[in-house]
């Protein structure tokens, strides 16, 4: 088959159950959590910022649309799916093309009782055929006119509730679990079931020891539906979240008006990659050369059990790490020691406090001269500070409050980090009341560095672009905004500009 000058692809990313339950065997055997259905699997593996996790992974693809193709006119979406078979891309074998409204039906009923697939599926969707209509049809905001999905019925099922387990995720979020009697539902054995939140199980009175109903939400993920409560026993017993974090002991958190109880501990071993991660990140320390592969094998060889372990490696332990040189092991060092000297507000965001993203960590950094002080505010105080509220006061207060982050603080301290307000002259404020948005890649700046060279003189970046923007700043192959810009008129300046207009 003549491969198209151009043709975008664009298709669904999934695991079959086989790869599923040989990923959970592996992660059991090496103590990490389980997968909880083959849906969150895949797209957990696809979200993986270090492509050789995303490569460990058995995933599969199913091309099902095009954004472009050009090369001849395709009419047809059977005509296309073809063009994909035909150039070796794997395509979904079960579609096929229904003359009349009956023969939909008929298609959706008979998959409705079979289902037999080794993947795992909730629906058939129905398409027209013709892209010129699609085209005509057109879309409601991210729903196009021209498709419909049928969903398949739940199935359900009756198991009993061995106990209820509370794990802790990558992000502090405390979740429960059922572990129940193994039991078959659409064809698949679950033996374990989300239970969402403490509020779920209250609402829903589920006890340990509780005969329940079970159901897959859209025959992907288990979860309970309902206690049957006349076949109690007696026996059964409420289950009581917990006030500690079951992982590190540290005490949990519920802001008002969440449903989410989170861990407070800056060192729990339960999401300390996901810590070191945002502690490392260009918005925040910003360490060039730790990436995910690196904060994975640091942290699973115990080198680093908190952020604050960074400052104190040496070169002889990341020579043994994976695809790790002398010259990177050295490049390495020196980004962790250059970042011991980021401004206060940088730190402050890079602890990972809850509510806390880089405007707020601005706000503190400007309210407080050191780290120490910010620690021991209460959040009455906190609150009468504009633009910190009640929930972002209290979360602050009980992050400090832990033992974790008191050692972490005092660590950062003595490694040499700076943790009290750089005194610095006032700046000109020449940009003030201006608006900035950037597109492109800019040669002398990063992102980040031009953006905060316009806060510091009293401009401001914003990401939407309207006729009140007051320029645009376009580096090498700017997006979709240039384009914009010029239509409706707005100020465009290339990097040259940018520096003779920030010039202080």
């Amino acid at each position: 088959e003549k491969i198209p000058r151009l043709l975008e692809v664009r298709g669904e990313v999934y695991m079959l159950h086989k790869d599923f339950q040989e990923l959970n065997k592996e992660r059991e055997k090496s103590g990490e959590l389980l997968f909880a259905n083959p849906r969150n699997a895949a797209a957990g593996s696809v979200r993986q910022l270090d492509p050789k996790i995303t490569a460990k992974r058995k995933l599969s693809i199913s091309a099902y649309a095009s954004g472009e193709y050009r090369d001849g006119r395709i009419e047809t979406h059977i005509e296309l799916l073809k063009l994909f078979k035909s150039l070796g891309l794997k395509v979904n074998p079960t579609f096929q093309l229904c003359k009349n409204i009956k023969e939909v039906t008929k298609f959706c009923q008979d998959w409705t009782e079979k289902k037999n697939l080794d993947y795992e599926v909730d629906g058939v969707v129905v398409k027209v055929n013709s892209l010129r209509l699609q085209e005509r049809l057109g879309a409601v905001t991210k729903s196009p006119r021209w498709a419909m999905a049928y969903k398949f019925p739940a199935e359900q099922a009756t198991t009993r509730i061995e106990k209820i387990i509370v794990q802790v995720g990558r992000t502090g979020a405390l979740t429960p679990v059922a572990i129940m009697d193994p039991v078959e539902v659409g064809g698949v054995t679950v033996s374990r079931a989300t239970l969402h939140n403490e509020d779920e199980i209250k609402k829903k009175d589920i006890r340990v020891g509780d005969k329940v109903l079970i159901q897959r939400a859209g025959d992907v993920i288990p979860y309970v539906v309902s206690a049957i409560k006349e076949k109690r026993t007696g026996k059964e017993k409420k289950f009581i979240f917990p006030t500690k974090c079951p992982v590190c002991g540290a005490d949990v958190s519920r802001p008002p008006g969440e449903v989410v109880i989170r861990c407070t501990n800056i060192s729990c071993s339960a999401q300390i990659k996901e810590t070191i991660r945002h502690f490392t990140s260009r918005g925040a320390m910003d360490v060039e050369g730790i990436g995910d592969a690196q904060v994975e094998q640091l942290v699973e060889k115990g080198l680093i059990k908190d952020p604050a372990d960074l400052y104190y490696l040496k070169k002889e332990d990341l020579l043994p790490l994976e695809r790790m040189g002398d010259k990177l092991a050295s490049n390495i060092l020196n980004a962790i020691e250059k970042s011991k000297e980021r401004d206060l507000s940088r730190l402050i965001y890079a602890l990972g406090i809850r509510h806390v993203g880089t405007h707020i960590a601005d706000v503190l950094a400007k309210n407080y001269s050191s780290l120490d002080e910010l620690s021991k505010a209460r959040a009455e105080e906190l609150s009468f500070i504009p633009e910190i509220g009640p929930i972002v006061a209290q979360s602050v207060e009980l992050f400090f409050k832990q033992a974790g982050a008191k050692r972490v603080i005092d660590k950062l301290g003595k490694a040499g980090v700076r943790l009290e307000v750089e005194k610095k002259k006032k700046v000109p404020q020449i940009l003030s009341g201006k608006t900035f948005v950037l597109t492109g890649t800019l040669e002398g700046f990063t992102r980040d560095g031009a953006a905060r060279i316009i806060k510091e003189l009293g401009g401001k970046v914003i990401s939407s672009l309207s006729k009140k923007t007051d320029y645009v700043v376009a580096g090498k192959e700017p997006g979709s905004k240039y384009t914009k810009a010029k239509e409706l008129g707005v100020r465009i300046i290339n990097e040259s500009e940018f520096k003779k207009l920030t010039r202080k």
